[in-house]
């Protein structure tokens, strides 16, 4: 192959789920099979460059200042869900289940990777309940180590804003149509702790 074309390789395979060979299967069907759809592609990647941004409010993907989410005044502001990357919110808008506001952290505290407080989009956050205009804080973090950490760190810092703020945090468990036994120990802790009255 030719010097070009690993280079266009190696910059698809650094994409998150694509591995050599599906890189190679991209670049092969953008040059040679279908080379006509290559400049309508090169043309959105730049459009998208330069448009898409974080929203100023959640750090949501906006093409100004706010995104379509947080300019909806049909949604109730009030309630605001905390998640940690963009497709977690498009998962959650996805299920149709939650009508409130958004608030992208962009990862989570992990120590080990050196990721600190400074690093995500907490200072955001913390402005919103300051301003009085959040109500509850629905935590829809990662049910691991980094997770737990990340919601205790913002619990810790609600407590010393004296803000009346409801926190609460979406369940875990055993997903629909599943049993108990393929379940993970985890999951199945999360399900037992996460259990309710069934009426």
């Amino acid at each position: 192959m030719t010097p070009a074309f690993e280079k266009l390789q190696k910059h698809l395979k650094q994409l998150p789920g694509l591995g050599y060979r599906s890189a190679e299967r991209i670049a092969l069907n953008l040059l040679v099979e279908k080379p006509d759809r290559l400049p309508a592609l090169v043309a959105a990647l730049e459009e998208a460059a330069r448009a898409v941004r974080r929203c100023t409010r959640c750090g949501n993907l906006a093409e100004g200042d706010c995104c379509e989410i947080c300019a909806d005044e049909r949604r109730a502001g009030s309630v605001v869900c905390v998640v940690e990357h963009v497709p977690d919110l498009v998962a959650l808008e996805r299920s149709g289940a939650y009508r409130g506001a958004y608030h992208v952290l962009h990862g989570k505290l992990s120590p080990i990777h050196g990721v600190g407080p400074a690093d995500l989009n907490l200072a955001g956050l913390l402005a919103r309940v300051a301003s009085g205009e959040v109500r509850e804080l629905i935590l829809a973090l990662s049910n691991d180590v980094e997770g737990e950490a990340t919601c205790h760190y913002l619990t810790e810092q609600l407590a010393t804003m004296g803000r009346p703020v409801q926190v609460t945090r979406i369940g875990f468990g055993l997903p629909s149509g599943g049993g108990v036994l393929y379940a993970d120990s985890v999951t199945l802790k999360s399900a037992l702790d996460g259990r309710r009255a069934y009426s």
